[in-house]
């Protein structure tokens, strides 16, 4: 919504919950600036009344659709005239069942190792001074186990505020099988925690495509960009879609493996089969899906790829470019 169109539609808003009588076309014309501007005497407008009929009539559409009950009646002198009673557009008291109290309350403790947990606070016993049960336990019948969003990350903050405000960034970033960390310009979209670590998504403006970020390999300042987005932000950002892919949860084929005995514990929990080498080596038959490579990558030594032939070339590729490094 244009800035104009909304600041006209809250002048609108605002006189007819104001009003104790209700107010006509002319009177509510000759009262909100917009219209004066637009339709006022001397502004030298043609087919001013039906224009500012229209207006008026969507606007006053808006507002409805919006949820604000406007009343039509017609006063003594037949003419038509408007207003939002208060008592028609209060909202109504603020009522939460045991299980609705519980998730507020796990709500502000989930920040609690952020900078937001004061106004998670605040905004806490602001609904217990409206009715939010005080005894309400937030984690149930096993109050021992405490849920916690761990926020340990420099950037998670600086990021939040540049998802919320739509503003560009720019970090150093270090891949998990880079030496050495790279400067990257991203318009970021969406912060996503997923199995204890952060993600961010965005647009990667050096690479020209969609990127996903783990926050704990950003190194130094998250420095703050001017200009706006260059690319449009999706309805939905699938971090965790992403995140899995990476860690060949998403797979649709099969990879062999060879692993070193007592060694790969993550990859074993994946494994659909393994079988006994000898000679301190195992072999295992793992799912294989996009971003595998990556992964069994920081393994080192302790895996060799024995098919599928281009896995085997990716992991290779990628641990000549780490000893280039």
């Amino acid at each position: 919504m244009a800035i104009a169109k909304a600041e006209r539609l809250m002048n609108l808003a605002l006189c007819l919950l104001g009003t104790r009588r209700p107010l006509s076309k002319r009177e509510l014309r000759d009262s909100i600036e917009a219209y004066v501007e637009a339709f006022g005497p001397g502004n030298g407008a043609t087919g001013s009344d039906d224009s500012f009929n229209r207006m008026f009539e969507r606007d006053k559409d808006d507002l409805r659709e919006l949820g604000l009950v406007i009343e039509t009646v017609e006063n003594l002198d037949g003419e038509v005239g408007y207003m939002a009673r208060r008592d028609s557009n209060r909202l109504p008291p603020i009522t939460l069942d045991a299980e609705e109290a519980a998730a507020l309350g796990l709500a502000a403790k989930v920040w609690q190792q952020a900078r937001l947990a004061g106004a998670a606070s605040g905004a806490l016993q602001k609904l217990r001074a409206a009715g939010l049960p005080e005894d309400v336990d937030p984690y149930g019948s096993h109050g021992a186990l405490e849920p916690r969003i761990p926020v340990h990350e420099a950037a998670f903050e600086p990021l939040m505020l540049a998802c919320r405000d739509r503003r560009p960034v720019a970090f150093d970033y270090r891949k998990a099988t880079a030496a050495r960390p790279e400067q990257r310009h991203v318009e970021p979209w969406a912060l996503e925690c997923w199995r204890g670590h952060w993600y961010l998504a965005g647009w990667d403006r050096d690479r020209a495509a969609e990127r996903v970020f783990r926050l704990s390999r950003i190194t130094g300042k998250v420095r703050s960009r001017s200009g706006r987005y260059t690319a449009d932000v999706p309805d939905v950002v699938t971090v965790r879609e992403t995140v899995a892919g990476w860690a060949g949860e998403i797979a649709d084929r099969s990879a062999r493996i060879r692993l070193r005995t007592g060694a790969g514990y993550p990859l074993r929990a994946k494994a659909t089969s393994v079988r006994e080498l000898g000679d301190g080596w195992d072999e295992l038959e793992i799912p294989y899906g996009h971003g595998l490579d990556a992964w069994l990558v920081e393994f080192g030594p302790d895996v060799v790829v024995l098919e599928p032939a281009e896995l085997r070339g990716d992991v290779v590729d990628r641990l000549r470019a780490v000893a280039k490094g």
